[in-house]
């Protein structure tokens, strides 16, 4: 199986912390990066940024992170618009996956989870959910998402944050590719693997090529 390595991170992408990575962790591939400005929370994706991450040779694995629970119907389709909404904006081309950030701590349904899906099926992008199966409700939520819709795993595919073993440089990730994966059938393409370096505030993330090809 190939893999990519790469990064995420709250704060923007600058000179010095891309500096701060290459020097400490290696040149990623992608840097995963928010969508939208939460305070105290995550600086939001700029055209900008967007421009100094492609003119450094890596790619964006877009991140939506403008709720803090999913619940619903309603909720889960108007998630997904904003996200589409945005990534337009942004210019981030078609094709691309756009992970909801479905933290362990959040509510989260399978109403939801099928209008995130369904959502994205009429866009120009794919939906993807950055999701913990081993604690909190989404394995749940999903496996019965999955047992309703044929569209939740025909199209979206997950981000695993488990296990975490910690994180590495590029040249010291983990050989094998081993995210939790939910009970149910599930496309696991990604795994956060380590969360907050102490070297640089970034997590590391390896995720499989068909993803990686994927994104902008």
């Amino acid at each position: 199986m190939l893999l990519n390595w790469g990064v995420d991170s709250a704060s923007a992408v600058t000179n010095e912390l891309l500096n701060c990575v290459r020097t400490q962790f290696g040149q990623p591939d992608f840097w995963g990066r928010y969508l939208h400005t939460i305070e105290n929370i995550s600086d939001g994706l700029s055209a900008e940024e967007i421009r100094f991450i492609q003119d450094n040779e890596m790619k964006i694995m877009p991140i939506y992170n403008n709720f803090s629970e999913a619940v619903g119907t309603r909720a889960g389709s108007v998630a997904a618009r904003n996200a589409i909404f945005r990534a337009r904006q942004l210019g981030i081309g078609d094709g691309t996956f756009i992970f909801a950030n479905i933290e362990n701590f959040f509510q989260v349904d399978a109403d939801w989870i099928i209008a995130w899906v369904e959502a994205f099926y009429t866009s120009s992008y794919r939906p993807g959910m950055y999701a913990d199966p081993d604690e909190g409700p989404f394995n749940e939520a999903y496996c019965q998402a999955t047992e309703r819709s044929e569209l939740v795993l025909e199209q979206s595919v997950i981000w695993s944050a488990e296990p975490e073993p910690g994180p590495t440089s590029k040249s010291g990730a983990p050989r094998r590719f081993q995210p939790s994966r939910p009970n149910c059938s599930a496309n696991v393409w990604a795994w956060q693997y380590g969360r907050d370096a102490d070297a640089c505030p970034i997590d590391t993330v390896l995720m499989e090529s068909r993803l990686y090809q994927t994104l902008t």
